[in-house]
């Protein structure tokens, strides 16, 4: 069995995307399939935490916005009361927050840190089995809601 990495949960809202914009700005990274990626020392002892936005399956951006560009377009959107190039829930299904580096965190201490930075509290919180997940992933051709996974493995009492 793989180790079990702690995680917070967050379910795409306007509110998130508008509440990681404003607390953290413009993703470090950004992936052809939708991924945005934060790296901050949220956790005490310099632990790093990823944050990640996890594609809805069969993401496709929408048409002349840039992989590097959607993220920062659709929060400006929504800060400015405007229509989004794509609706958030179309683009992503939410938000994980985890441990980068595979460092030991309790989960409540990854929940108590990951709400004072974000300002928003996750939706689950727990550990998870991210080989099992990257599996589940590749069996799909990609075509797997990440955050409905977790969930899932968030909702089921480990050692199944």
């Amino acid at each position: 069995m793989q180790p079990l990495t702690p995680t917070c949960v967050w379910t795409i809202s306007p509110q998130l995307v508008t509440a990681l914009d404003e607390r953290f700005g413009v993703p470090i990274d950004s992936y052809v399939n939708g991924s945005q990626v934060w790296l901050r020392d949220d956790l005490p002892d310099g632990i790093t935490v990823e944050w990640r936005l996890h594609p809805v399956p069969g993401f496709a951006g929408p048409e002349g916005v840039g992989t590097h560009d959607l993220f920062a377009e659709v929060a400006w959107a929504l800060a400015a009361g405007e229509d989004p190039p794509a609706p958030a829930h179309e683009l992503w299904g939410g938000l994980e927050a985890f441990p980068a580096y595979g460092d030991e965190v309790e989960p409540a201490v990854l929940a108590e840190r990951a709400t004072a930075a974000l300002g928003i509290a996750p939706d689950h919180t727990g550990l998870v089995d991210h080989g099992a997940l990257g599996d589940e992933w590749e069996r799909s051709g990609g075509d797997l809601s990440l955050i409905d996974a977790l969930v899932d493995q968030l909702r089921t009492p480990l050692g199944r």
